[in-house]
């Protein structure tokens, strides 16, 4: 593919990419033509929507089903003030009409639940998961993994945050983490905090691992759990592997997520 195949304001937009050996027009033109779906559009689902926006996803699926509210401001950077009390997903995709109108945005202003994140993922070729709890995040790694479908996962509390990725077969969230936590025993944002800029350095990383998926470039994160300590400005990693007994991505494993109860721990008997 040549130069010819973007127009004169796509080449000025993306030209820092295009002139990359790594990306190219060629690189850039995957960017336009891929589909990813961010599953919140809150403290790590802006700097996701920002930057996926910025680099020229073509389709950006935006799925929420909150409202802006004043707290939400001092992290979540795509709303702003005049946006309190409207659909995130509205104020999201206002923002990226701004930003970028190459981008086409898809809002679904609705919580993901067992009964529609089948046919949400179904329409795209990776995901990003910013969701805020642990019956969503085991329900995305399920659906995703027993589809193929790429996907990439991140979480923040107080100082601390979390980032890796998944090609849809093996290892999955369940080789690290079996089973969520026991209800109430750890705490959330809203209870325990988060410092405000966070999300920014998690969520940069998530969408860069997405964008690394979609161009099929570079080392990415899947099978590497990285750790974030912004306290002490350290990151740890550590490599994550199948687990034989997974009840997801190993042999003999469940067939569909209906197998699954998701609430308390989200466990597979």
């Amino acid at each position: 593919m040549s130069d010819l195949a973007l127009d004169p304001e796509q080449l000025d937009r993306y030209s820092r990419h295009i002139i990359m050996d790594d990306v190219g027009p060629e690189g850039q033109a995957k960017l336009l033509d891929s589909r990813i779906l961010c599953l919140g559009a809150g403290g790590l689902g802006s700097p996701v929507i920002q930057y996926l926006a910025a680099a020229g996803v073509g389709t950006l699926g935006i799925a929420d089903d909150d409202v802006v509210e004043r707290s939400n401001l001092q992290r979540q950077v795509i709303h702003a003030d005049a946006d309190v009390g409207v659909p995130k997903v509205d104020s999201a995709a206002n923002y990226v009409e701004r930003l970028n109108p190459d981008v086409t945005v898809q809002t679904y202003e609705t919580r993901v639940t067992e009964e529609n994140v089948e046919e949400l993922i179904a329409e795209y070729d990776i995901v990003v998961d910013g969701s805020d709890n642990f019956a969503t995040r085991y329900l995305v790694n399920d659906a995703c993994t027993l589809a193929g479908v790429p996907f990439v996962h991140g979480a923040i509390l107080r100082f601390e945050g979390q980032a890796t990725a998944f090609d849809g077969e093996a290892p999955c969230y369940r080789c690290l983490f079996p089973e969520a936590p026991e209800p109430g025993t750890v705490p959330d944002c809203a209870t325990a905090g988060v410092l405000g800029v966070l999300p920014g350095v998690v969520g940069t990383i998530m969408a860069t691992e997405a964008i690394k998926l979609a161009l099929d470039y570079g080392e990415s994160l899947v099978g590497r759990f990285l750790f974030y300590d912004a306290s002490d400005m350290t990151f740890e990693e550590i490599p994550l592997e199948q687990r034989p007994d997974c009840p997801v991505c190993a042999d003999g494993g469940i067939d569909s997520i209906h197998e699954v109860e998701y609430t308390s721990t989200c466990s597979i008997s």
